[in-house]
């Protein structure tokens, strides 16, 4: 009962989180926050656009969302997949081993970084 009621609540977090993504713009609007290593380095992060890219998304413009932050649109899907397979984890346990190797978390960090230090070279 209680894992249900979770689930309910963060499903209406989420749909009232999106809403809000899809209404208003992150570029123009003031309810958002802003980044803050972004504020005091004058370089981005790895998550710097993630706020525009989630809006440009669910506004269906997917080549901003991409252009906003490439990152986010390779690591959605496969964090959702993984949250999936989290979500299975005790009936099916091979998925999770398969999504959760240790060298693909390797990979996965040394993209993020390599991402952090390539967007900041060349202006992405």
């Amino acid at each position: 009962m209680r894992r249900s009621l979770l689930l309910v609540v963060a499903g209406l977090v989420m749909l009232v989180l999106g809403f809000i993504y899809y209404a208003l713009d992150p570029s123009t609007s003031d309810a958002f926050p802003r980044c803050s290593f972004l504020s005091l380095t004058g370089y981005k992060c790895p998550g710097c656009g993630s706020q525009r890219a989630v809006h440009a998304l669910l506004n269906g413009d997917v080549a901003g969302a991409f252009r906003f932050n490439a990152l986010l649109m390779i690591a959605v899907p496969w964090m959702g997949l993984c949250l999936f397979a989290e979500s299975r984890r005790t009936r099916n346990p091979r998925l999770y081993a398969r999504l959760n190797p240790e060298l693909l978390m390797s990979l996965f960090l040394a993209l993020t970084l390599s991402w952090w230090l390539l967007r900041n070279i060349f202006d992405w």
